[in-house]
């Protein structure tokens, strides 16, 4: 276990991480107390649990009324009473609902909206992860205060959340997250959303590795050293490469970390990957294996084919070790029989190479994404961790060792509790905070116009878009200003920043300024123009100036052409890319004095 120091804080406060996964989601949480060595629990009952234990997860289930109102959430909707009366009452089931939710830049046509229970009317996505929220909250609350008497009182104030989210999930989905917890009325302001921290999965699965898994011995001589040094300084040939895969219901995430040893640290090294290759996709395949195999016998019927899929996901898949053994699917009892389709006693025979196959496309996207990272890192990989519920697979341990031994990386997994690493991680995120950097997936930039040169190529392949602006100069619209470049290593104080003209008609329209931030992801190391890839490039978010004091200073000028009156201001673009959400702001010059906008972000939806 990694050693803590006590905590330094003055005041007592509470850490909760919530894991809402696709198929399971838990909470862990920590109570910071001046003095003491923090330790991490987690919530371990809920209601209508049958285990109660260590590893404590309930599924991600939710059941609507036809009002719009739940009805049963996790472990309750697995009883028979509900289940029953859902039936009666036509009830909406849901599952794998957090997939509504994934990332439209994440490649997803194997994913078809048929595979996804459909929202309730009047239900969006967001409203139902703060139901699901909500629910997480109040077992962790009760939980916490049967468990912890009279802790709860002391800290019902003071209060940080930290949410999980796949690592594919970018300035979209966080602001969905943070409205969803609003929604749930975990905060109730603006304000208090900064008590609310937003976490990639993989870099939670790092905290959990290395507080439980990694050079253990190391860790308990070696002191944990956060705090950024220079890459033009850095000796790297002391650092490990660790690429962390969690492989859980809906995506698969890996990250890529160099491990400095003495003192202990770590550094993101490749951009981060992920799949929407989970667990929940086997079983995709599987349902349509089923289908094809039952067509045509009594035993093809949807609700018979539902309840195979339901005991393939929960034990068949989990079960299956060797492609030249059969498996079983139990669903009926010893009447039901039919050799030609493979079913005797109640039992569904499949050849253990069809089950094999359902993993190979999960297998591949793992081995494809690890290829692509190791391909950018900058130092050798030489450990590759497995967590997440996907990872109690034996079968796919078994085919990702088969790949990795023969490499020289070395590949592990947890002994038990993997399904644990996201929420435990996510504390451990808080209170430790082992990352210094991570890398940029993507370039980010403005687009702005630039004054046309007759002796640049690309400009005159574009003169007929020129315009004369107020200033009575030639500009070229649609031409794309980088200002941080994907695979760029950023400590978490570095800023970067690019400088930039606006001109106005009217003293009027100086009193404010807003910027777009976009985000270019094709292939080119540095993109100039939009009209090459227009579909490579979306707009991020919107950032916004107050410039009402700026704007009493500026004096009139005139254009050198036609002798019309313009104003013109200069501001900088800053980006922040350190942090685990990416933030963006403007800033300018008043009297020498360099001014800022809040670093106030406002997403696409």
């Amino acid at each position: 276990m990694l050693p803590r120091e006590p905590y330094k804080g003055p005041t007592r406060k509470l850490v909760l991480a919530f894991d809402v996964g696709t198929t399971f989601s838990g909470v862990s949480y920590c109570m910071l107390d001046p003095g003491e060595v923090p330790v991490i629990r987690g919530v371990a009952r809920y209601p209508a649990q049958e285990h109660v234990g260590g590893d404590s997860k309930i599924p991600s289930i939710l059941y609507y009324d036809l009002q719009g109102n739940v009805r049963a959430v996790g472990a309750e909707a697995l009883q028979e009473h509900i289940i029953e009366q859902a039936e009666d009452e036509g009830w909406v089931k849901l599952v794998w609902w957090k997939l509504h939710l994934r990332a439209k830049h994440l490649a997803s046509s194997h994913i078809r909206d048929g595979d996804i229970n459909p929202l309730p009317r009047g239900k969006s996505a967001v409203e139902v992860l703060a139901d699901f929220m909500r629910y997480l909250f109040q077992c962790a609350r009760t939980y916490i205060q049967e468990s912890h008497l009279d802790f709860w009182r002391s800290i019902k104030n003071s209060i940080e959340f930290v949410f999980t989210h796949p690592n594919g999930w970018e300035g979209q989905q966080q602001q969905q997250i943070r409205r969803a917890i609003e929604l749930a009325g975990l905060v109730s302001s603006k304000e208090e959303q900064s008590h609310v921290h937003l976490l990639t999965e993989g870099e939670a699965s790092l905290h959990f590795c290395v507080t439980n898994m990694i050079a253990s011995d190391t860790f308990s001589k070696t002191p944990i050293d956060v705090s950024d040094y220079s890459d033009d300084e850095e000796d790297q040939s002391d650092n490990k490469g660790v690429i962390i895969v969690d492989a859980g219901g809906g995506t698969i995430d890996l990250s890529a970390y160099s491990m400095k040893l003495s003192p202990t640290s770590f550094k993101e090294i490749a951009p981060a990957e992920c799949c929407l290759q989970g667990s929940v996709l086997v079983t995709t395949r599987a349902i349509t294996l089923l289908k094809e195999k039952l067509s045509g016998s009594k035993y093809s019927d949807p609700k018979i084919v539902a309840l195979m899929a339901e005991t393939f996901d929960n034990s068949t898949k989990l079960r299956f070790r060797k492609p030249d053994e059969p498996s079983y699917i139990k669903f009926g009892t010893i009447l039901d029989k039919d050799l030609k389709y493979g079913i005797r006693s109640g039992q569904l025979k499949l050849a253990g190479q069809n089950v094999a196959d359902l993993f190979e496309p999960s297998i591949e996207a793992i081995i494809e994404a690890f290829e692509q990272q190791r391909r950018a890192a900058s130092i050798p990989i030489n450990l590759v961790c497995l967590v997440g519920g996907f990872a109690a697979s034996d079968w796919l341990f078994a085919r990702l060792q088969e790949y990795f031994l023969p490499l020289g990386i070395s590949f592990c997994r947890p002994d038990a509790h993997a399904n644990k690493a996201v929420a435990d991680g996510a504390v451990s995120f808080y209170i430790d905070h082992l990352v210094s950097s991570r890398v940029a997936r993507a370039t980010y930039g403005v687009e702005c116009c630039t004054q046309y040169n007759f002796l640049d190529p690309e400009h005159l392949a574009r003169q007929h878009k020129g315009v004369i602006d107020m200033d009575g100069e030639t500009y070229i619209p649609e031409c794309f200003e980088s200002i941080l470049l994907k695979g760029t290593q950023v400590s978490e104080q570095r800023e970067f920043r690019k400088p930039f003209k606006a001109t106005r008609k009217s003293f009027a329209a100086c009193k404010n300024h807003s910027t777009d931030i976009m985000c270019y992801k094709g292939a080119l190391q540095e993109p100039r123009w939009l009209d090459t890839e227009p579909s490579s490039f979306t707009t991020l978010c919107t950032i916004h100036a107050d410039l009402h004091e700026l704007s009493r200073t500026l004096r009139p000028k005139r254009s050198a052409s036609h002798q019309s009156k313009y104003y013109e201001f200069e501001f900088d673009v800053i980006i922040l890319f350190g942090h685990t959400e990416l933030k963006a702001q403007i800033s300018w010059k008043e009297k020498g004095v360099e001014m800022r906008s809040p670093a106030s972000i406002v997403y696409d939806e």
